[in-house]
């Protein structure tokens, strides 16, 4: 954060506006499966549940 403005990596510049704002939706994505399959399996099955729900929305 503490970088001047200009030395921060962008996403456009590597294709895709959408990410400056939120990082890559597929890391993102894994990385919820990866803290899923860490997670007790009850917890992990909720979390399972809202995010089916979620990916229905889209």
């Amino acid at each position: 954060m503490r970088q001047p403005r200009g030395a921060l990596r962008r996403d456009d510049e590597y294709g895709n506006p959408h990410w400056i704002c939120c990082g890559d939706p597929r890391a993102a994505r894994a990385l919820l499966d990866l803290a899923m399959r860490a997670m007790s399996r009850s917890g992990a099955r909720e979390l399972r549940r809202v995010v089916e729900g979620l990916d229905r929305e889209r």
